[in-house]
């Protein structure tokens, strides 16, 4: 049971729902938005989190597109990862939601609140990181779109009121060779070890990593090394392990030691299977 009330409010724009999220800030309600509501609900549960006011955005149009024209691919930040899996417009994109969390939590899990979520997992993330795929988010100035690069270290950079509604993948990556691996230490319950995705686009492969640190990752030196193919691929995945950005991992789904033994392993499945040997 979540011990604290709030309001519920339910705007029908994306400005609109800006705009109340500052009025309901400047009240000193808390304001969160909300769209699956699954970390609102758990968070709260576990006194981790308060609001005194939910702003539902789930129901505005844009928050619910998903569709492909001549160059992009554009999925909205309220579309649940079952969704996006049974569209299949982004066949990388629906392997790594369907890997999340089981299928009646991805019911209500959103793109969006995958992405910007507190859980350190987000695998949602991943493929939007290999395809340098664009986000628009909306504020008080307006809507206005970004790299993900320039928005993403470590968790989404968005400030107070902010709001991702969509992103843009361009469509030459649907077509393009593709793994994504999550390894558990069991395979069919629990939290993940270790998940890697990753996409072959103009001979070399590109990877992103969750459950590997405390939060996901694509590191322009890990790919440099491993597609360095001039060196054998058991050196280059050794090496790459270098250039991991902070501490691996070391909790109870499994030790440090352990998950850098399951990236090796995914690490030259991958390449083997993608041809970067």
């Amino acid at each position: 049971m979540i011990s604290f009330d709030f309001e519920y409010h339910k705007p029908g724009t994306v400005s609109e729902a800006v705009a109340l999220f500052q009025e309901l800030e400047n009240q000193g309600k808390q304001p969160r938005y909300y769209a699956g509501g699954t970390e609102i609900l758990t968070l709260g549960r576990l006194g981790l989190f308060v609001t005194h006011a939910v702003i539902d955005i789930k129901n505005i149009p844009e928050f619910q597109q998903t569709e492909a024209n001549e160059d992009w691919m554009i999925f909205g930040a309220g579309v649940t990862l079952t969704e996006l899996e049974d569209k299949n417009l982004f066949p990388l994109l629906s392997k790594s939601a369907s890997e999340a969390a089981d299928h009646t939590a991805r019911n209500k899990i959103t793109l969006g609140g995958n992405i910007c979520g507190h859980i350190f997992y987000r695998e949602a993330v991943l493929p939007l990181l290999l395809t340098d795929s664009q986000l628009a988010v909306a504020g008080p100035a307006g809507t206005n779109i970004y790299s993900i690069h320039d928005l993403f270290n470590r968790r989404l950079q968005l400030e107070n009121g902010e709001l991702l509604v969509q992103v843009f993948v361009e469509k030459k990556y649907a077509a393009l060779p593709y793994m994504s691996i999550k390894e558990r230490q069991q395979w069919d319950t629990g939290y993940p070890l270790v998940t890697i995705a990753a996409l072959k686009t103009e001979g070399t492969i590109r990877v992103a990593f969750s459950g590997v640190c405390s939060f996901p990752f694509r590191s322009a030196e890990i790919e440099e090394v491993l597609n360095h193919k001039e060196t054998p691929l058991e050196a280059r995945i050794q090496n790459a392990l270098d250039y991991i950005p902070a501490p691996i991992l070391n909790d109870g789904e499994g030790s440090n030691r352990y998950r850098k033994f399951v990236i090796k392993n995914l690490l030259f499945d991958i390449f083997t299977e993608l041809g970067g040997t």
